[in-house]
């Protein structure tokens, strides 16, 4: 990662910028899946990466309500010209570091199955991967489920 970016936790006025940049990150209209309310309520457990007052990438995760032992990521981006440099396993890793703190040792994710650059990378971070699921969030809208157990041993 450049010795230059800062991570952060993410602030509520972090918003308007994140969603300005979302979609063309992505590739894709995407934007729409980041309401205000996610950093309002989660911004101890979501991350901004900043290298001066750009940002240049951010993850936005939160403990499950539900399941005591899980975190659930519920995006992660970064800025095309700094891909492949690092920075997004370390956003990934201040945010386990977060989850662990709070006794979440497993970390679960979700995404489209023509996110194949999102697949290729939770594999290579050691999640599992599973098939597209059907419909999952509502016809015609498959997924693919990540899985990441921090307790089990690495490969």
């Amino acid at each position: 990662m450049a010795t230059d970016v800062e991570i952060r936790p993410a602030q509520p006025t972090d918003h308007p910028i994140l969603v300005a940049v979302m979609d063309e990150w992505w590739g894709r209209p995407i934007s729409g899946i980041l309401p205000r309310l996610f950093l309002d309520h989660f911004c101890t457990t979501s991350f901004v990466a900043a290298s001066g007052d750009e940002v240049v990438g951010f993850l936005v995760g939160f403990p499950s309500p539900a399941r005591p032992d899980e975190a659930y990521v519920h995006a992660i981006a970064v800025a095309p010209g700094r891909r492949v440099a690092g920075l997004a396993r370390v956003l990934y890793q201040r945010f386990f570091d977060a989850a662990l703190a709070d006794g979440r040792p497993v970390i679960r994710a979700v995404t489209s199955p023509v996110n194949e650059r999102s697949i290729a990378f939770h594999r290579r971070i050691g999640f599992t991967v599973s098939e597209p699921i059907a419909d999952y969030d509502g016809p015609g809208q498959d997924r693919v489920t990540f899985r990441l157990d921090l307790r089990a041993p690495a490969c």
